[in-house]
Protein backbone atom coordinates (compact mmCIF):
# COMPACT_ATOMS: atom_id res chain seq x y z
CA UNK A 1 0.00 0.00 0.00
CA UNK A 2 1.63 3.30 -0.94
CA UNK A 3 1.81 6.29 0.89
CA UNK A 4 3.37 9.36 0.81
CA UNK A 5 2.68 11.12 4.42
CA UNK A 6 3.37 9.83 7.33
CA UNK A 7 2.86 6.45 8.57
CA UNK A 8 -0.49 5.84 10.71
CA UNK A 9 2.04 4.99 13.97
CA UNK A 10 3.24 8.35 13.83
CA UNK A 11 -0.35 10.28 12.69
CA UNK A 12 -2.09 9.13 15.73
CA UNK A 13 0.31 10.96 17.78
CA UNK A 14 1.72 13.88 15.68
CA UNK A 15 -0.01 16.98 17.10
CA UNK A 16 2.27 20.27 16.16
CA UNK A 17 2.03 23.18 17.92
CA UNK A 18 -0.92 25.89 17.40
CA UNK A 19 0.27 28.41 15.60
CA UNK A 20 -2.29 31.05 17.12
CA UNK A 21 -1.46 34.81 17.12
CA UNK A 22 -1.90 36.75 20.25
CA UNK A 23 -5.00 37.86 19.34
CA UNK A 24 -6.38 35.33 18.23
CA UNK A 25 -9.21 34.73 21.34
CA UNK A 26 -10.46 38.42 20.64
CA UNK A 27 -10.80 38.35 17.18
CA UNK A 28 -13.29 35.59 17.47
CA UNK A 29 -14.88 36.87 19.84
CA UNK A 30 -15.20 40.37 18.09
CA UNK A 31 -16.07 38.59 15.19
CA UNK A 32 -19.27 36.81 16.56
CA UNK A 33 -20.30 39.80 18.61
CA UNK A 34 -20.60 41.26 15.70
CA UNK A 35 -22.76 38.86 14.19
CA UNK A 36 -25.06 38.44 17.21
CA UNK A 37 -26.05 41.95 16.48
CA UNK A 38 -27.04 41.10 12.93
CA UNK A 39 -30.75 40.14 12.08
CA UNK A 40 -30.88 37.29 10.19
CA UNK A 41 -33.79 38.24 7.95
CA UNK A 42 -34.77 34.52 7.89
CA UNK A 43 -36.66 33.58 4.58
CA UNK A 44 -38.50 30.30 4.20
CA UNK A 45 -40.41 29.28 1.03
CA UNK A 46 -42.09 25.61 0.47
CA UNK A 47 -40.68 23.74 -2.79
CA UNK A 48 -42.74 21.28 -4.60
CA UNK A 49 -40.53 17.91 -4.83
CA UNK A 50 -42.55 14.86 -5.12
CA UNK A 51 -41.11 13.08 -1.64
CA UNK A 52 -43.14 11.55 0.52
CA UNK A 53 -42.89 11.51 4.04
CA UNK A 54 -41.26 15.11 4.37
CA UNK A 55 -41.98 18.48 2.98
CA UNK A 56 -39.10 20.55 1.15
CA UNK A 57 -38.48 24.29 1.90
CA UNK A 58 -36.07 26.61 0.39
CA UNK A 59 -34.28 28.82 3.16
CA UNK A 60 -32.76 31.96 3.20
CA UNK A 61 -30.64 34.05 5.99
CA UNK A 62 -28.31 36.97 5.82
CA UNK A 63 -24.94 35.83 6.62
CA UNK A 64 -21.72 38.12 7.28
CA UNK A 65 -21.18 41.88 6.10
CA UNK A 66 -24.45 41.30 3.58
CA UNK A 67 -24.10 38.17 2.25
CA UNK A 68 -27.68 36.34 1.21
CA UNK A 69 -27.41 32.78 2.42
CA UNK A 70 -29.08 29.93 0.97
CA UNK A 71 -30.29 26.64 1.76
CA UNK A 72 -32.39 23.67 1.68
CA UNK A 73 -34.41 22.95 4.37
CA UNK A 74 -36.29 19.54 4.81
CA UNK A 75 -38.58 18.59 7.18
CA UNK A 76 -40.21 15.16 8.35
CA UNK A 77 -43.76 14.55 8.45
CA UNK A 78 -45.22 14.85 11.71
CA UNK A 79 -45.08 15.92 15.32
CA UNK A 80 -42.10 18.16 16.28
CA UNK A 81 -39.88 19.29 17.84
CA UNK A 82 -36.99 17.29 15.44
CA UNK A 83 -33.47 16.66 16.24
CA UNK A 84 -31.58 18.57 13.07
CA UNK A 85 -28.26 18.55 10.90
CA UNK A 86 -26.61 21.25 9.22
CA UNK A 87 -24.59 19.60 6.17
CA UNK A 88 -22.10 21.97 4.87
CA UNK A 89 -20.60 21.01 1.23
CA UNK A 90 -17.26 20.35 -0.70
CA UNK A 91 -14.52 23.45 -1.98
CA UNK A 92 -16.26 25.03 -5.38
CA UNK A 93 -19.53 23.14 -5.23
CA UNK A 94 -22.94 23.73 -3.87
CA UNK A 95 -25.60 21.93 -1.77
CA UNK A 96 -26.30 18.68 -3.13
CA UNK A 97 -30.28 17.58 -4.92
CA UNK A 98 -32.85 17.54 -2.73
CA UNK A 99 -32.65 13.82 -3.40
CA UNK A 100 -29.59 13.65 -1.49
CA UNK A 101 -30.86 14.67 1.98
CA UNK A 102 -34.20 12.46 2.03
CA UNK A 103 -32.38 9.48 3.93
CA UNK A 104 -31.86 11.73 6.59
CA UNK A 105 -35.18 13.30 6.98
CA UNK A 106 -36.54 9.47 6.40
CA UNK A 107 -34.83 9.24 9.90
CA UNK A 108 -36.71 11.83 11.27
CA UNK A 109 -33.92 14.87 11.10
CA UNK A 110 -34.44 18.58 9.95
CA UNK A 111 -31.97 18.42 7.57
CA UNK A 112 -30.40 22.01 6.39
CA UNK A 113 -28.16 21.84 3.37
CA UNK A 114 -26.14 24.86 3.32
CA UNK A 115 -24.64 26.96 -0.42
CA UNK A 116 -20.83 28.26 1.39
CA UNK A 117 -21.24 32.05 -0.06
CA UNK A 118 -19.64 33.01 -3.65
CA UNK A 119 -18.97 29.21 -4.52
CA UNK A 120 -21.38 27.42 -7.34
CA UNK A 121 -24.70 27.76 -5.03
CA UNK A 122 -26.84 30.21 -4.88
CA UNK A 123 -25.33 32.02 -1.69
CA UNK A 124 -23.99 35.34 -2.71
CA UNK A 125 -20.53 37.27 -1.45
CA UNK A 126 -20.47 41.10 -1.52
CA UNK A 127 -17.42 41.84 -0.33
CA UNK A 128 -14.52 43.50 -1.28
CA UNK A 129 -11.08 41.33 -0.92
CA UNK A 130 -8.01 43.52 -0.69
CA UNK A 131 -4.06 42.17 -1.95
CA UNK A 132 -5.50 40.22 -5.22
CA UNK A 133 -5.86 36.60 -5.36
CA UNK A 134 -5.43 33.64 -7.14
CA UNK A 135 -8.15 30.88 -9.04
CA UNK A 136 -10.89 29.97 -6.31
CA UNK A 137 -10.89 31.54 -3.13
CA UNK A 138 -8.45 30.68 -0.67
CA UNK A 139 -6.61 33.81 -1.12
CA UNK A 140 -9.21 35.99 -1.02
CA UNK A 141 -8.38 38.73 1.53
CA UNK A 142 -5.30 36.92 2.49
CA UNK A 143 -3.26 39.92 3.47
CA UNK A 144 -5.52 40.85 6.20
CA UNK A 145 -7.53 38.77 8.43
CA UNK A 146 -10.61 41.26 8.99
CA UNK A 147 -10.91 40.31 5.13
CA UNK A 148 -10.25 36.96 4.86
CA UNK A 149 -12.67 34.86 2.83
CA UNK A 150 -13.34 31.96 5.44
CA UNK A 151 -13.86 34.38 8.30
CA UNK A 152 -17.26 35.43 6.49
CA UNK A 153 -17.41 31.78 5.70
CA UNK A 154 -17.51 30.64 9.33
CA UNK A 155 -19.61 33.65 10.49
CA UNK A 156 -22.02 32.71 7.34
CA UNK A 157 -22.09 28.36 8.80
CA UNK A 158 -22.51 29.53 12.43
CA UNK A 159 -25.89 31.42 11.53
CA UNK A 160 -26.91 28.32 10.30
CA UNK A 161 -27.42 27.04 13.56
CA UNK A 162 -28.93 30.39 14.52
CA UNK A 163 -31.44 30.25 11.76
CA UNK A 164 -32.29 26.48 12.63
CA UNK A 165 -32.65 27.33 16.32
CA UNK A 166 -35.22 30.11 15.59
CA UNK A 167 -37.65 27.22 13.94
CA UNK A 168 -40.43 25.69 16.08
CA UNK A 169 -40.67 22.25 15.09
CA UNK A 170 -36.39 22.02 15.91
CA UNK A 171 -35.28 20.91 19.35
CA UNK A 172 -32.34 23.42 19.60
CA UNK A 173 -30.58 20.99 22.78
CA UNK A 174 -30.88 18.04 19.51
CA UNK A 175 -28.91 20.11 16.54
CA UNK A 176 -25.96 18.28 14.69
CA UNK A 177 -23.25 19.27 11.93
CA UNK A 178 -21.46 17.76 9.34
CA UNK A 179 -19.69 17.47 6.08
CA UNK A 180 -16.87 16.40 3.53
CA UNK A 181 -13.65 17.99 2.91
CA UNK A 182 -14.20 21.74 3.05
CA UNK A 183 -17.44 21.08 4.66
CA UNK A 184 -15.52 19.13 7.28
CA UNK A 185 -13.52 21.94 7.62
CA UNK A 186 -16.52 23.95 8.62
CA UNK A 187 -18.00 21.53 11.11
CA UNK A 188 -14.84 21.28 12.76
CA UNK A 189 -15.06 25.34 12.68
CA UNK A 190 -18.78 25.98 14.05
CA UNK A 191 -18.73 23.22 16.93
CA UNK A 192 -15.35 25.17 17.97
CA UNK A 193 -17.29 28.62 17.68
CA UNK A 194 -20.59 27.86 18.56
CA UNK A 195 -21.17 25.38 21.15
CA UNK A 196 -25.07 24.78 20.59
CA UNK A 197 -24.23 21.73 17.94
CA UNK A 198 -24.01 18.34 20.29
CA UNK A 199 -22.47 16.45 17.43
CA UNK A 200 -19.47 17.03 14.53
CA UNK A 201 -19.30 14.80 11.97
CA UNK A 202 -16.41 15.91 9.74
CA UNK A 203 -15.42 13.65 6.62
CA UNK A 204 -11.87 14.40 5.22
CA UNK A 205 -11.90 17.55 6.39
CA UNK A 206 -10.43 20.23 4.88
CA UNK A 207 -8.89 23.68 6.05
CA UNK A 208 -6.70 21.90 8.49
CA UNK A 209 -2.73 22.96 9.05
CA UNK A 210 -2.52 24.76 6.64
CA UNK A 211 1.40 24.91 6.56
CA UNK A 212 1.29 21.10 6.55
CA UNK A 213 -1.26 20.98 3.90
CA UNK A 214 0.41 23.07 1.69
CA UNK A 215 3.48 21.21 2.20
CA UNK A 216 2.00 17.67 1.32
CA UNK A 217 -0.86 18.30 -1.07
CA UNK A 218 -0.24 17.15 -4.47
CA UNK A 219 -3.54 18.66 -6.03
CA UNK A 220 -6.07 21.48 -5.40
CA UNK A 221 -7.03 23.28 -3.91
CA UNK A 222 -4.04 23.93 -1.15
CA UNK A 223 -1.69 24.58 -3.93
CA UNK A 224 -3.75 27.90 -4.48
CA UNK A 225 -1.75 29.45 -1.42
CA UNK A 226 2.00 28.49 -3.42
CA UNK A 227 0.32 30.15 -6.58
CA UNK A 228 -0.22 33.04 -4.66
CA UNK A 229 3.31 33.33 -2.98
CA UNK A 230 5.04 32.41 -6.38
CA UNK A 231 3.56 35.91 -7.64
CA UNK A 232 4.02 37.93 -4.11
CA UNK A 233 6.60 36.10 -1.80
CA UNK A 234 7.15 39.04 -0.13
CA UNK A 235 4.21 38.73 1.22
CA UNK A 236 4.58 34.91 2.71
CA UNK A 237 4.79 36.11 6.57
CA UNK A 238 1.50 38.19 6.19
CA UNK A 239 0.04 35.22 4.00
CA UNK A 240 0.62 32.56 6.80
CA UNK A 241 -0.60 34.95 10.00
CA UNK A 242 -3.65 35.42 8.08
CA UNK A 243 -4.35 31.88 7.65
CA UNK A 244 -3.69 31.26 11.26
CA UNK A 245 -6.86 32.91 12.20
CA UNK A 246 -9.01 30.07 10.32
CA UNK A 247 -6.75 27.32 10.81
CA UNK A 248 -9.30 24.34 12.23
CA UNK A 249 -5.93 23.14 14.36
CA UNK A 250 -5.86 26.21 15.82
CA UNK A 251 -10.06 26.25 16.83
CA UNK A 252 -10.04 22.61 17.82
CA UNK A 253 -9.33 22.90 21.53
CA UNK A 254 -12.59 25.02 21.40
CA UNK A 255 -14.43 21.88 20.58
CA UNK A 256 -17.01 20.54 23.22
CA UNK A 257 -19.36 18.14 21.65
CA UNK A 258 -18.21 14.29 20.64
CA UNK A 259 -16.72 14.14 17.07
CA UNK A 260 -16.99 11.49 14.61
CA UNK A 261 -14.12 12.32 11.94
CA UNK A 262 -12.43 10.53 8.43
CA UNK A 263 -9.33 9.96 6.92
CA UNK A 264 -8.07 8.79 3.85
CA UNK A 265 -4.48 7.34 4.05
CA UNK A 266 -4.38 7.90 0.11
CA UNK A 267 -5.87 11.29 0.57
CA UNK A 268 -3.56 13.17 -1.71
CA UNK A 269 -6.14 17.09 -1.71
CA UNK A 270 -6.27 16.95 2.61
CA UNK A 271 -3.24 15.08 3.32
CA UNK A 272 -3.83 12.27 6.52
CA UNK A 273 -1.18 14.49 9.08
CA UNK A 274 -3.14 18.09 8.30
CA UNK A 275 -6.10 15.47 9.57
CA UNK A 276 -4.68 13.96 12.59
CA UNK A 277 -3.20 17.65 13.32
CA UNK A 278 -7.00 19.13 14.02
CA UNK A 279 -7.59 15.58 15.52
CA UNK A 280 -5.41 15.86 18.00
CA UNK A 281 -6.04 18.87 19.33
CA UNK A 282 -9.87 17.97 19.83
CA UNK A 283 -10.08 17.45 23.57
CA UNK A 284 -13.67 16.86 23.13
CA UNK A 285 -15.07 12.91 22.94
CA UNK A 286 -13.66 11.67 19.68
CA UNK A 287 -13.80 8.79 17.09
CA UNK A 288 -10.98 8.63 13.90
CA UNK A 289 -12.26 6.42 11.45
CA UNK A 290 -9.40 5.39 9.57
CA UNK A 291 -9.91 3.98 5.27
CA UNK A 292 -6.05 3.06 4.47
CA UNK A 293 -7.16 2.56 0.86
CA UNK A 294 -9.53 5.65 0.00
CA UNK A 295 -7.89 9.31 -1.68
CA UNK A 296 -10.08 11.73 -1.21
CA UNK A 297 -13.83 10.73 -1.76
CA UNK A 298 -16.73 9.77 0.43
CA UNK A 299 -17.10 6.32 1.57
CA UNK A 300 -20.46 4.81 1.39
CA UNK A 301 -19.58 2.47 4.22
CA UNK A 302 -19.30 5.35 6.29
CA UNK A 303 -22.86 5.84 5.93
CA UNK A 304 -23.96 3.31 8.66
CA UNK A 305 -21.17 4.77 11.16
CA UNK A 306 -23.14 8.13 10.84
CA UNK A 307 -26.20 6.98 11.12
CA UNK A 308 -25.40 4.84 14.38
CA UNK A 309 -23.58 8.27 15.79
CA UNK A 310 -26.63 10.62 14.45
CA UNK A 311 -29.24 8.18 16.63
CA UNK A 312 -27.15 8.15 19.76
CA UNK A 313 -26.15 12.15 20.01
CA UNK A 314 -29.35 13.38 18.59
CA UNK A 315 -32.11 10.09 19.67
CA UNK A 316 -30.67 8.87 22.57
CA UNK A 317 -31.01 5.41 20.87
CA UNK A 318 -28.48 2.36 21.93
CA UNK A 319 -26.75 2.13 18.84
CA UNK A 320 -23.18 2.62 19.62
Amino acid sequence: MPLYDKPLSELVVYRPALTREPDFEAYWQHTLAESAETPLNAEIERVAYPALGCTVYQAQYDGWRGARISAWYIVPEGEGPFPALVQYHGYSGSRQDVFGYLPWALQGYAIMGVDVRGQSGDSTDPQHYPGGHVRGWMTLGITDPEAYYYRGVYVDCVRAVDWLCERPEVDPDRIGVMGMSQGGGLTLAVTALDHRPVLAMPEMPYLCHFRRAVDMAVRLPYLEIPDYLRRWPQREETVWRTLSYCDTMNLAPWIECPVLMTVGLQDDICPPSSVYAAYNWIEAPKEMRVYPYHNHEIVQAHWETKLAWAHHHLKGLDTL
